[in-house]
């Protein structure tokens, strides 16, 4: 082959490769420098509006058991999270100087039974002697007086000692129900949530009155498990008794439950310049993998309107005061004017201009911009699941 062959035969290489690689650049750029859409399907469903809050599992009902006699701890039988019954022993309290109280008290109690016994005993002898006198034909004026006055006297001692019984009663029954307290029970059925002591430990130091003093033993009603969650000022006037709640859990990240709404604070709180109100929340059913103190978020239920038409919030647009979508057509977006209802802020209600089934465009993607997308994204809108409510987002 002679030169002039060979370079004619390497031009026309090149000029394949050129063409090719242009062709490649071309084909593999020219949807990237088209307008791309996402789009969502209209359809029917519930369109829910929600409160968002936040808060904590709380055990309604407490007990808090805190002897009000001080003494050494022994004979601790209980441990946390046991189940308990009311009446149950916990522990008792070294204390010696309550049996000697009660035995002092008893003696004072008897002591005070025999002079009761005894001024009964001088009531009677005075009477007798004054009838006696009065019988005696020998006995003189001054005889009559002074049995009369041993009458009296007899009858004041005798209501001295009966004071002097109900005193020492009063003592005995208060020292016997001191000592009893030596025997801590519970005061309901529960589990026990805190125990903050241990046997030998001096009670006068673990209940205490200082800042960092802790209750002995904690013990919880676990059948009373509430939420509570604080609310926003802005949100408070949207929310009332009976409102249903789904409710998640920081911990349970795979489980979902629900409830209702059963009180709210009147006064709010505030913190760093915002205002929140507490809200009681009501399990609907409490299930075991519900601990205190969790961390909940709550979505309370502030209305749910079901069988509308629906598109993203993200669709609607505004032009001079008139509502409308984009609704994708052969691949190119057409402006539909529509009535627009209620709104939730991720979903909105079309009550006109939309059908179930239209593509309505929720962006658009410039040309040549970088996108994962494809055309015509058809997507399930997120939203608020409510059990028993059908769907969420768009049904």
């Amino acid at each position: 082959m002679n030169m002039k062959k060979k370079r004619y035969v390497y031009l026309v290489v090149v000029f394949v490769l050129i063409a090719g690689g242009y062709y490649w650049y071309n084909k593999t750029h020219t949807t990237a420098s088209q307008v791309q859409y996402r789009t969502e399907v209209a359809q029917k469903g519930t369109l829910v509006s929600a409160v968002s809050a936040s808060g904590n599992v709380v055990v309604n009902q407490n007990a808090t058991v805190d002897p009000d006699i001080t003494g050494t701890v022994a004979n601790l039988s209980v441990s946390v999270g046991e189940q308990i019954k009311k009446g149950q022993l916990l522990f008792t309290i070294v204390n010696d100087q309550l049996g000697l109280n009660t035995d002092q008290a008893n003696g004072s109690y008897k002591s005070a039974q025999a002079s009761l016994i005894s001024a009964e005993a001088g009531v009677t002898s005075a009477e007798a002697s004054l009838k006696a006198t009065k019988k005696s034909t020998t006995s003189v004026h001054e005889d009559k007086v002074a049995a009369e006055q041993k009458i009296e006297a007899s009858k004041a001692s005798l209501v001295a000692s009966k004071q002097s019984l109900s005193n020492a009663l009063a003592n005995l029954s208060y020292a016997q129900t001191q000592a009893a307290k030596r025997n801590v029970t519970s005061p309901i059925d529960g589990t026990v949530n805190e125990v903050n002591i241990k046997n030998g430990d001096d009670l006068s130091r673990v209940s205490g009155s200082g800042s960092n003093a802790k209750a002995p033993i904690i013990v919880g009603d676990m059948g009373t498990l509430k939420t509570q969650v604080q609310v926003n000022e802005v949100d408070i006037s949207n929310v009332k008794i009976g409102q249903k709640v789904t409710l998640t859990f920081d911990a349970l990240p795979d489980f979902t439950t629900t409830g209702k709404v059963e009180a709210m604070d009147s006064l709010g709180t505030i913190s760093s310049g915002v205002v929140t109100y507490n809200v009681t929340i009501g399990f609907d059913e409490i299930d075991p993998k519900i601990k205190p103190g969790m961390s909940v978020s709550a979505a309370i239920i502030t209305n749910a309107k079901s069988d509308v038409i629906m598109v993203p919030s993200s669709a609607v647009k505004i032009q001079s005061g008139q509502s409308y979508v984009e609704i994708l057509q052969n691949g190119a977006p057409q402006k539909v004017n529509v009535q627009i209802g209620d709104t939730n802020g991720t979903d909105t209600e079309i009550t006109s201009g939309v059908v179930v089934g239209d593509n309505v465009v929720t962006q658009t993607i410039a040309a040549g911009a970088k996108s994962t997308s494809t055309t015509s994204t058809n997507s399930s809108g997120g939203g608020i699941r409510i059990p028993g409510l059908g769907g969420g987002g768009r049904g």
